[in-house]
């Protein structure tokens, strides 16, 4: 699933999301305009309800065809920056955008259905390209050919509420790193009374399935198997997540009796201060403070407890198969200019968002590496107004945990592990084994078919 934010003051960005629209009005249409320009078409442009960012794409647009006159950049937007009811059959009726917004997720099934330029011969023109992490780069590399460039990337974590640690005795600078110390620290935070909860997780619209996944992977497991063909959630590993939501949640009556929340209801929860703890990715934590009432004082976040893994994910930029050369240079001209380059552009020019009220400082997205990666977070901490120190245990923690994107299939496949994840929540005498021996064999079933 992608990540709960996009960045700053936005949650979400989007293209063309009708088919009703024409291909003159989304897709790929020639590669010259009237005053022989190299023309290209984009999207996920912020909408105009999201003034700031808005303002901010229309500016760098308009800064990287000052800088580069032979180009013409035209930006589509909508809401999301994907649709996926509707992102294949752009694809096949040839309306999508000449540089076009995907998951990490969509890579593979986009170069499978032929619908991906070749960036190949080409990318040695992306002057950013070298300093982009190598694990973000290799997203996008499939039989050893390169069809996309990442933009961000974001990684699971252990949210939690510095007040209430506090209150409950423990030290909040001493987040849990382990899911033994998640469910003592919940416990003590729950009996404060009032109201409060200790750990609360998902369990509904496939969102279980996906905080799952995530505290699999931080236990070593994994969902599928190495070539990706059969189930591995019947192991240990599956046993030992359910098992420890069992426990908080019916003898250590730590995780609230409501069940079956999705995200917005545990954001009001930790907003509210009436939550200790939650699994999620630092853009939360910017929603958690301008939609629903928390302080950024109160809010940290640690690295996946388990010191195994973290679930990553994020978004890039892949191009039309029938672009032209020279729109796949000019494309990654503009992908250069907005996006990956170090302290400036849309993502990164933190004094811009600053000026502009929006959060700087919070850890993530982590784009780059070496040197770049030190000049985009030495520029991020000159203009931080956040504070940045509730984040550092992640940033060190990080460092040590394994990166793995979600499985293949991953909204069917979260689909059923809702139903594993809700069943050991709201019945008390569900039976752990026989819920993953069921769920691996639907998984064996989803994976066959694929």
């Amino acid at each position: 699933m992608s990540s709960t934010g996009f960045r700053r003051t936005f949650v979400a960005i989007g293209v063309c999301s009708s088919l009703a629209l024409v291909a003159t009005a989304c897709g790929s249409s020639g590669d010259e305009s009237a005053d022989g320009k190299t023309r290209i078409t984009v999207n996920c442009e912020p909408p105009k309800s999201a003034k700031v960012d808005r303002t901010f794409f229309e500016e760098d647009i308009a800064s990287f065809e000052k800088q580069n006159p032979d180009i013409d950049v035209v930006a589509h937007d909508a809401f999301p920056c994907q649709d996926p009811k509707t992102f294949d059959a752009k694809l096949a009726g040839g309306q999508m955008e000449d540089v076009f917004y995907t998951y990490f997720t969509d890579v593979k099934h986009v170069v499978d259905i032929n619908q991906a330029a070749d960036l190949s011969p080409y990318v040695k023109e992306l002057k950013s390209y070298e300093t982009i992490q190598q694990q973000l780069r290799d997203i996008y590399t499939v039989d050893g050919k390169i069809y996309g460039i990442p933009r961000t990337g974001y990684s699971m974590g252990l949210i939690y509420n510095r007040k209430l640690f506090e209150k409950a005795g423990l030290d909040p600078d001493k987040p849990p790193a382990t899911w033994e110390e998640v469910r003592a620290d919940a416990k003590k935070i729950a009996a404060l009374g009032g109201g409060t909860v200790g750990y609360a997780d998902y369990s509904a619209q496939n969102q279980g399935g996906w905080h799952f996944t995530a505290e699999l992977y931080s236990q070593g497991g994994d969902v599928v198997s190495e070539d990706g063909k059969k189930a591995s959630v019947d192991t240990p590993e599956g046993h030992a997540v359910l098992q420890n939501l069992r426990d908080m949640r019916w003898t250590d009556n730590s995780m609230g009796t409501k069940q079956l929340l999705i995200l917005n209801d545990v954001q009001q929860m930790m907003g509210s201060g009436k939550l200790g703890m939650y699994l999620s990715a630092p853009d939360n934590i910017p929603i958690l403070v301008k939609e629903k009432g928390g302080n950024y004082d109160d809010l940290a976040i640690a690295p996946m407890p388990g010191g195994q893994a973290t679930l990553v994910g994020g978004d890039g930029y892949m191009f039309n198969k029938k672009d032209t050369p020279e729109q796949i240079r000019a494309g990654l001209k503009w992908l250069d200019h907005m996006f990956l380059t170090p302290g400036s552009g849309f993502l990164g020019d933190y004094a811009r968002a600053k000026k502009n009220d929006a959060p700087v400082g919070l850890p993530e997205p982590r784009l780059f590496a070496g040197a770049a990666d030190a000049k985009d977070q030495q520029i991020k901490k000159a203009n931080a107004n956040v504070p940045v120190a509730n984040y550092q245990s992640f940033l060190d923690g990080n460092q040590q945990l394994q990166m793995k994107i979600e499985p293949p299939n991953a909204q069917q496949i979260y689909s059923v592990l809702d139903g594993v994840v809700s069943a050991v929540l709201t019945k008390k005498d569900a039976d752990i084994d026989q819920l993953l021996k069921d769920a691996s064999g639907k998984i064996d079933s989803i994976l066959a078919r694929s």
